[in-house]
């Protein structure tokens, strides 16, 4: 069976991705409130850092229901 942390290291541009995309819009509706306006590159490197945890929790699910399938 697969482990968990090589699931994550093939999703991990995907949810990385993701993660950047969610806190660059996430700046944009704070801007409502006042706040500033991340940046492209602000959004990348916390998309980053978020995205590893983010990536490894969502490759431990897809792994239970490997388990599960092949039971």
């Amino acid at each position: 069976m697969t482990p968990a942390w090589k699931i994550a290291a093939w999703l991990y541009p995907f949810g990385a991705g993701a993660m950047g995309v969610n806190v660059f819009f996430a700046s944009l509706i704070g801007s409502w409130l006042g706040l500033p306006v991340l940046s492209t590159l602000q959004s990348t490197v916390l998309g980053a850092l978020i995205g590893l945890p983010a990536t490894y929790l969502f490759a431990r699910h897809i792994r239970r229901l490997m388990i599960e399938a092949d039971t």
